[in-house]
């Protein structure tokens, strides 16, 4: 058996210069395969209130939602480190709420949180959920928690001055305890500028190939989600047909009675089966 993922091995990536992938999975299967496939770091993204549960967006799921998920996640999960996107509110209240929802992830299954944002509140927030021994993604570029603030799906850092206060919101977060920071939406320029200038590992989601790490929404991957594909989304499969072919093949089957055959029932032996002819 491979050996468990740590943030001390993620940090090791980084200064080995050795690339690692993350990937997201909602469900006990998917967690176990991609697993076994060796994915570094599985996330439990907020990405499953749209697609797993059809919310029009993400800051629709609570904590509650993502204590299942995260539950059937960490049961599948051998290899990789585990961590939990903290849904929208969860931690935007006070500290303590804060660390008591942080603290429901970690018993139930992840190995850490991921945070969005890096303002002032957010990063002290980090620092008082680090310092009880949770550790902690950050994420900034693209906040889709902050997607009202921010005005629509739009990339960040096209500028010179962007890119810098990108960096400065990324080293706060550093300078907080996170162990790795997302950077979402960010030219690939931009995106390589910021993680030279960083300790910690970053983590390309839609900011090009000079991240430390690559981060996917499995589903997307899969090419099971239709309702949108992202510019950045490689899909690697055709889950949505072969779904739809199986299903329709079956729906046929059943109804022309093909299905189930022989092969597929149960019977009885000839000796019962005679009594139940007599009665």
């Amino acid at each position: 058996m491979a050996k468990k993922i740590s943030i001390n091995t993620i940090q090791k990536y980084k200064d080995n210069n050795e690339k690692f992938s993350v990937l997201t999975a909602y469900d006990y299967s998917t967690a176990k395969y991609i697993d076994e496939a060796g994915i570094d770091i599985i996330l439990i993204g907020d990405s499953l209130a749209m697609t797993a549960l059809g919310y029009p967006n993400t800051n629709s799921i609570g904590v509650t939602e993502m204590e299942i998920f995260t539950k059937a996640v960490a049961r599948a999960t051998n290899h990789a480190l585990v961590i939990t996107d903290m849904p929208f509110m969860s931690y935007h209240k006070t500290e303590a709420e804060a660390i008591e929802n942080c603290g429901k992830m970690i018993k139930a299954g992840a190995n850490g949180v991921k945070i969005e944002g890096a303002t002032d509140y957010i990063l002290n927030v980090i620092k008082h959920v680090t310092q009880v021994g949770i550790p902690v993604m950050g994420h900034v570029g693209f906040t889709p928690q902050f997607l009202n603030a921010i005005g629509g799906y739009n990339i960040q850092g096209k500028t010179y001055e962007a890119t810098l206060e990108i960096l400065e919101q990324a080293k706060k977060l550093e300078q907080a305890g996170v162990f790795s920071i997302v950077l979402e939406m960010v030219p690939e320029e931009s995106a390589q500028y910021i993680t030279e200038h960083l300790k910690v590992p970053t983590i390309s989601c839609g900011a090009g190939r000079y991240c430390d790490a690559q981060v996917l929404v499995c589903d997307d991957l899969f090419g099971k989600f239709s309702d949108f594909k992202p510019k950045f989304a490689r899909k690697y499969g055709d889950m949505k047909s072969l779904i739809f072919n199986c299903a329709k093949q079956y729906n046929e089957d059943v109804k022309s009675g093909k299905f189930p055959s022989d092969e597929e029932v149960f019977t009885l032996g000839e000796d019962e089966l005679k009594q139940l002819k007599i009665h």
